[in-house]
């Protein structure tokens, strides 16, 4: 071991899908309390996708709407206004994680990726040379259905420990959803 490895940064990528609670951004902070070396977080939040927002709003309608109704032509659906809001909402929600981190007293820095989400995770884990990655999840069945996935790719691209964990929920709370795994999905 070298003399100045003990005083490196341990750095911790975050990847997320939304703002973290301050509940969240304490639990977090307190999975490398008592290290010796600075712990920082880096945060990656994928930017919420304009067209999968309008895809989603127009899927949502029923047959019978779409039938009752006449079509909305396509040039009516400003993509560059929907486009804005998503990067605002993306800014706004990293900008509170990024707030709820540090209040807990974590160093914490971040960034909105366009990237598919472990691609972008796995760059920031070589450009900082992570030695661990966190994956948070929104906590209901059907986001964790898809994005289960996040972790299971990240578990066979690199080459740190995977922690998935479950937004808005206590560690205990995610221990007893998940039975014997506990709140590592393993």
């Amino acid at each position: 071991m070298t003399e100045n490895s003990s005083t490196e940064d341990y750095d911790v990528v975050l990847l997320i899908e939304q703002a973290l609670t301050e509940q969240d951004a304490a639990q977090v902070h307190s999975l490398h309390e008592g290290l010796e070396q600075p712990v920082t977080y880096h945060v990656l939040l994928p930017l919420e996708d304009a067209a999968a927002r309008i895809e989603s709003a127009m899927g949502s309608l029923t047959a019978g709407d779409m039938l009752a109704s006449p079509t909305m032509p396509m040039s009516e659906v400003d993509l560059e206004a929907v486009r804005k809001d998503c990067e605002e909402r993306s800014d706004d929600e990293l900008g509170q994680t990024l707030a709820a981190l540090r209040k807990s007293g974590a160093t914490a820095l971040g960034q909105v990726v366009t990237d598919p989400p472990i691609d972008a995770l796995a760059a920031k884990l070589a450009e900082v040379d992570g030695r661990e990655a966190i994956i948070l999840t929104r906590p209901h069945v059907v986001s964790e259905f898809f994005h289960l996935d996040w972790t299971s790719k990240a578990r066979r691209k690199l080459g740190v420990p995977i922690l998935h964990l479950l937004e808005h929920e206590t560690f205990d709370q995610q221990a007893e959803g998940y039975g014997e795994e506990g709140v590592t999905g393993l």
